[in-house]
């Protein structure tokens, strides 16, 4: 049974039954085309079975390679942008925040920036951390991960020395060609390889996301088993009510239909804002074509209510609310008594952050509906592992059903390669 769960009662007076039923027959046919392998992009559809097509030779060989790194180093630098970079940080971030880690390396990132004074503060922090290092790129040749992987190679091989430097290195990329596997070929490094027929924002259950997961010191096969209860369910499910992915796709598709074009995907666990960060990716690159597709944006509750919270509540009326309402803590604190009592908190001393923060999502919910914000509640049962090889899988399979509603090849990215033209043209690229 999934510990995902959708909440409706917060969409009532905008999405009635005839608008699920009027939409039913499209996502179904969706689904078809998704499963059937005859959608555009279907020679991007590796991870639809992923979960399942992963072996134990193929974890087992990761777990060593993963705990290989972490013995060596207190601190393991993960080189890679987009999707060979955001799914790591969103799973460990909220597995981090719920102070699940008790072995494995602390996880610093590169080649997501070209800013030097974020590359100044990270040379420092590696002048002092023994450290090794995973680079994760397809080509090799991204521009952002080739630029971090040279600097991060030259200060590894000045630190250590160039045999030793080999020894702290590992690979993620094409399986037969590109830079970074020629690289890895010619100096021995261990290889793993990110499969041809899965897209970045779609790879974080491949090497991509699970060796530096697994180098984190997360246990990446509760990761896999949570993953393949959403697979199951999303594969044999009948009907929009037995299948959160299916049921989350007709809604957005049903909002985006009446007029509502920006999605905002809210937390009350500060530790899930990576996982934000990743979900954005995942919607704006696969939907965000043609001129259609709905903008993702992420809040952090209670944070955010004191800014962009005025707008969602009183702005114009664009805007739908996907709020993720995590059932239990892995730790609490308690609101102390004070005697003098000047800051006025003593009607709520001695109940628990937890009770505080349950009540500040149900009032912002209330206020936001209210206001006419629809909001679909997101109902998880906690966060560890095995829910959020849940999550994920959930959050891709809705996104490509999704985007074939929409009438988009969800795999594709033409968009992203516009600024890289002007950027190599101006840098002087041969070619360009």
């Amino acid at each position: 049974m999934s510990n995902i769960k959708l909440s409706l009662d917060t969409l009532s007076k905008f999405v009635g039954n005839g608008d699920i039923d009027g939409i039913r027959g499209e996502i179904a046919a969706a689904k078809e085309v998704l499963m059937s392998g005859k959608g555009a992009g279907n020679d991007f559809l590796g991870w639809v079975d992923l979960p399942t097509r992963t072996d134990e030779a193929f974890v087992e060989r990761v777990e060593k390679e993963a705990a290989r790194l972490a013995g060596m180093s207190e601190t393991v630098v993960v080189i890679g942008i987009g999707g060979s970079y955001l799914g790591t940080r969103a799973v460990v971030e909220a597995l981090a925040a719920n102070d699940r880690k008790e072995k494995g390396a602390n996880i610093v990132y590169a080649g997501h920036t070209m800013d030097p004074d974020y590359y100044a503060q990270l040379m420092k922090r590696l002048d002092k951390a023994d450290y090794s290092v995973v680079v994760i790129s397809k080509s090799g040749t991204t521009t952002e991960p080739a630029i971090a992987f040279r600097l991060i190679r030259q200060h590894l091989e000045k630190k250590y020395g160039k045999e030793e430097a080999k020894r702290r290195i590992a690979v993620v990329t094409d399986e037969k060609k590109g830079a970074l596997h020629s690289i890895a070929g010619a100096e021995g490094l261990p290889q793993f390889v990110i499969p041809d027929n899965v897209g970045g924002r779609f790879s974080v259950l491949t090497p991509v996301g699970l060796l530096p997961i697994a180098a984190a010191g997360y246990d990446i096969r509760k990761m896999l088993e949570g993953a393949r209860r959403m697979q199951k369910e999303c594969a044999e499910s009948r009907s929009l009510e037995e299948c959160t992915a299916l049921m989350y796709a007709a809604i957005r598709n049903v909002l985006y239909r009446k007029g509502y074009k920006v999605e905002i995907l809210t937390s009350f666990k500060y530790g899930l804002r990576y996982f934000s960060e990743w979900w954005k990716q995942l919607y704006g690159e696969s939907e965000g074509k043609e001129g259609k597709g709905i903008l993702p944006y992420s809040l952090s509750f209670t944070t955010d209510l004191h800014s962009l919270g005025q707008y969602v509540q009183e702005g114009e009326r664009m805007i739908f609310e996907t709020m993720m309402e995590v059932k239990a803590s892995t730790r609490e604190y308690t609101v102390p008594k004070d005697a003098e009592n000047i800051d006025g908190l003593n009607y709520i001393a001695e109940r628990t952050l937890t009770y505080v923060n349950n009540n500040a999502l149900k009032g912002t919910r209330e206020a936001h509906y209210d206001g006419n914000v629809p909001v679909i509640g997101m109902e998880i049962e906690r966060i560890d592992e095995e829910v959020l090889g849940e999550m994920i899988y959930m959050f891709e399979y809705a996104c490509a059903v999704s985007g074939y509603t929409l009438g988009v090849n969800p795999f594709n990215q033409p968009g992203v390669e516009a600024y890289k033209t002007n950027m190599f043209r101006l840098l002087g690229k041969p070619g360009f």
